[in-house]
């Protein structure tokens, strides 16, 4: 054992990850990968693509506290769609095709045959949003993290027409307000989740209470968060969708404003589609008031689109088609001055 190793850092670990997580890797090559792992730098090839005036779009996120709970349940293949769920829903926000990924995983120790199923999440996620996971690092940090704990984060790259861009300038009052259901609480809100389950109650993920409709506990809140580009970025390229809200922390309140113009407002009907069981759950275990669980969760949405009234049974139905659930959920009309951005009826 040489020093390095001795002060907690094992090489060998690294090159054995990099040997499993090879082929998960290869498995997200798409048009314009240019490179494999193992460069300084993952390369892409634009020319490949034949846009007239593109425009990249990028951005960066991570996995948060969700973490913790899949260490609780020792369970790492799921994390990773998270982490690439959370970046490339955000570039489809402004209308962009994701092109690549890559992931950053810090741990205490880099223990292969674990990190491995969190990379085969990132590459699960990644061919479910037709992103190449061209590069990543893995950074074996110990003192800064426990043994067995890790962090994840991950950016992408995506690409689009600038006449397709959304950039808050195309919805207008009488749009319709499109949400396609979220698979559960996404990524999103579990510092409060955590302390629900584990502060306020010494929940085990094993249970499986009635009104989770025969999931555990565990199974519910580590549903991995959806990704949406396959069913809706052909609604983008058709010039069907006008504005796109990927639905995150804060829940519908903070992020439908981001897709209008502040002379708008969202008018949203409780009602018009289903509440998940899990936000049931969580409401009635921790006591939560309706402001608690609107500004904090997604509520059964995961990405809201404003739709031209004359597109709309067309849009729904494309989805529908795509395997996503849709519903009508609202509209947008013109803001008084003196009422919120959002209004949730």
């Amino acid at each position: 054992m040489n020093r390095y190793q001795e002060a907690g850092v094992d090489v060998n670990a690294g090159y054995q990850l990099v040997d499993k997580i090879k082929d998960d890797v290869k498995s997200t090559s798409r048009p314009g990968m240019v490179s494999g792992i193992g460069s300084f730098g993952g390369m892409f090839d634009l020319g490949a693509l034949h846009y007239r005036h593109p425009v990249l779009v990028s951005g960066t996120d991570g996995v948060g506290t969700k973490l913790l709970v899949a260490q609780k349940m020792n369970k790492h293949d799921t994390v990773g769609i998270d982490v690439v769920a959370m970046c490339v829903n955000d570039l489809l926000a402004q209308g962009a095709e994701p092109l690549y990924f890559l992931d950053y995983i810090a741990t205490g120790h880099n223990d292969p045959e674990r990190l491995a199923k969190v990379v085969h999440g990132v590459a699960t996620g990644c061919r479910q949003a037709g992103a190449a996971l061209v590069g990543g690092e893995t950074a074996e940090m110990p003192d800064m993290y426990g043994r067995d704990e890790y962090d994840l984060a991950g950016a992408a790259t995506g690409i689009v027409e600038k006449d397709q861009l959304l950039d808050g300038s195309r919805p207008q009052a009488g749009d319709v307000l499109v949400g396609l259901a979220s698979s559960g609480v996404h990524s999103n809100g579990f510092s409060l989740v955590r302390q629900i389950l584990f502060s306020d109650h010494d929940v085990d993920l094993d249970n499986r209470p009635a009104i989770l409709g025969g999931q555990t506990v565990g199974e519910a809140i580590l549903a991995p968060t959806r990704i949406y580009v396959k069913a809706v970025l052909p609604l983008v390229k058709d010039n069907l969708v006008e504005g796109i809200s990927h639905i995150t922390g804060g829940g519908l309140i903070e992020n439908l404003p981001r897709m209008f113009a502040d002379q708008l407002q969202a008018v949203v009907t409780r009602g018009t589609w289903p509440i998940l069981p899990v936000f049931t759950y969580l409401q009635q275990l921790g006591k939560l008031t309706n402001d608690d669980l609107w500004g904090t969760f997604n509520m059964g949405l995961g990405m809201i689109l404003a739709v031209r009234p004359a597109n709309v049974d067309r849009v729904i139905d494309r989805l529908n088609k795509a395997g996503e659930k849709a519903y009508r959920v609202g509209r947008l009309k013109e803001r008084p001055l003196t009422e919120d951005k959002v209004v949730i009826k």
